[in-house]
């Protein structure tokens, strides 16, 4: 009889063990099914299989974490998970805002404050005002700094004209060149702004779709959805002004350092991340609101990586915590 128990244990042992196992193994394929992932080799497979797994450790050990209070934010499996922190960088920015540190342009046009300071709210989110379109995705491409200036754009033509309007990434990355953007290879909003001006405006995103890809210059000046007249840089550093042109202005195109791996994984709660630079930044997103979580004070940001990544495409970012990222050291929004 005791034979019998200690093989009934051994039985378990062995299919616990092996369930284990393809529970992993199952998760992997449910993941993969979900972004759509597929490997070219069994080699490679394998490969991806070890780094999501050692990110899947890192993700449950963080959310221990935040379960007892210790992080204010939660991280998930997200369509960066089978890479190392070095490969996203590399992959999801591609030097998404090409040389910022070395050729940030500056507007003749700084934000002015109110004198005396203005009265502004405790919280701001410009989407419950009709100002902000869907998440998009930029893809496997370095366009983050096109996204960032549409979506900018598009608050500020709503705010003028009524009429939520989604305007063309595409166009931005074909025809804008001449004005030290890269394309796929990266770009700066200010300079999206500057072609915006000079061309004449800017199409629908319906009219000249997205590709993630460099193309040809295609612009159709039948279908102009948006122009502008220039923009307003807001003063480096200042997450006062940021937020009074945010609570006064609309959305704000924002650089950030979004480099970690705890931005690579992050699902949801306010992003805290020390190790943040705020100088040294690489990608561009939209900062379309602010207020307080559990006493923490966060920027709602806009992001273009889809609506998996995050929390639904959006994520709550540390407000008053030292420009931590630099979410203000090069804020601009467009005049139209």
């Amino acid at each position: 009889c005791k034979m019998r128990t200690l093989l009934t244990v051994a039985a378990l042992v062995a299919v616990t063990s092996a369930a284990s196992i393809s529970l992993e193994d199952l998760e992997f394929h449910a993941w993969k099914l979900k972004f759509g992932k597929f490997y070219k080799s069994a080699e490679e497979e394998s490969q991806r299989k070890e780094t999501w797994l050692a990110n899947r450790k890192l993700v449950l050990i963080h959310n221990m974490l935040a379960d007892q209070g210790i992080k204010s934010y939660r991280l998930g499996m997200t369509y960066f998970a089978d890479m190392d922190n070095q490969e996203y960088r590399q992959a999801a920015f591609k030097g998404c805002l090409g040389s910022f540190n070395r050729t940030k342009a500056h507007s003749t046009t700084t934000f002015l404050r109110q004198a005396g300071g203005a009265v502004l709210p405790d919280t701001v989110d410009w989407r419950d005002k009709g100002y902000v379109t869907d998440v998009k995705d930029q893809k496997q491409c370095g366009s983050c700094w096109a996204f960032s200036a549409t979506g900018a754009l598009e608050g500020q033509t709503f705010r003028k004209a009524g009429k939520l309007v989604s305007l063309s990434e595409q166009q931005l990355v074909d025809c804008s060149g001449d004005y030290g953007n890269m394309g796929c290879g990266g770009g700066l909003m200010d300079q999206a702004f500057d072609y915006i001006k000079d061309n004449g405006g800017i199409n629908t995103e319906e009219s000249y779709p997205y590709e993630a890809i460099d193309g040809e210059c295609r612009f159709k000046p039948d279908s102009v959805a948006a122009t502008c007249t220039g923009y307003v840089d807001i003063t480096s550093g200042d997450e006062d002004a940021l937020k009074e042109a945010v609570a006064t202005i609309g959305p704000v195109s924002v650089a950030i350092d979004a480099g970690h791996s705890s931005f690579q994984l992050y699902s949801s709660g306010v992003y805290d991340e020390p190790n943040c630079s705020s100088s040294d930044l690489d990608h561009g997103v939209l900062a379309v609101g602010y207020g307080s979580h559990k006493g923490q004070d966060f920027w709602l940001v806009k992001n273009s990586w889809g609506f998996d990544w995050g929390h639904e495409g959006y994520i709550m970012m540390s407000r008053n915590k030292h420009n931590q990222c630099g979410i203000a050291t090069a804020s601009s929004y467009p005049l139209v």
